[in-house]
């Protein structure tokens, strides 16, 4: 059986820290997960490491955000606000990112977040929830040699040239 990457919705705590966003979109590179975000989520991810660690000019994350979006342009989620107001969570700033995923026909979205996407919310939309280490875990057990491949590529993507 040949393997079928998930659609998975990203949500900003995976793509705020660089090794995890790295390794993430990497895989989305080499077709282990169809990534999915939103420019809420950009935005989102930016804001908050722009308030974090204020040496890391704004410039410098907007590239990194062109570059995400030229390497994967089937990524972006468009027209998911229509979908807002049918999700209940506890946060409801979060609602964005289970819209994204239903407009996107995902099943999954990789968060930290697990207590803010309730599975009971989730499953009305027949999505899933993972950490990004659960998610990875997941991958190797299935497609080793494709993770470790992946992980190969990512850690080349370090190298300055």
């Amino acid at each position: 059986m040949a393997f079928e990457p998930s659609v998975a919705v990203l949500d900003a705590c995976i793509l705020y820290p660089f090794h995890l966003r790295n390794i993430i979109v990497q895989a989305a590179v080499d077709r282990l997960v169809e990534a999915r975000w939103t420019d809420a989520i950009h935005d989102e991810w930016i804001r908050n490491l722009t308030t974090d660690a204020p040496a890391i000019p704004i410039e410098r994350l907007q590239v990194t955000r062109q570059l995400m979006d030229d390497a994967l342009p089937m990524a972006t989620v468009d027209g998911y606000e229509e979908h807002i107001p049918e999700v209940t969570l506890p946060d409801p700033n979060d609602r964005h990112v289970v819209a994204a995923a239903i407009a996107a026909k995902a099943s999954l979205i990789l968060t930290w977040n697990l207590r803010h996407f309730p599975e009971n919310e989730l499953k009305r939309f027949d999505l899933r929830k993972l950490t990004p280490d659960a998610f990875l875990c997941g991958l190797f057990d299935t497609v080793p040699d494709l993770v470790i491949g992946s992980l190969a590529n990512a850690r080349r993507n370090l190298s300055k040239t």
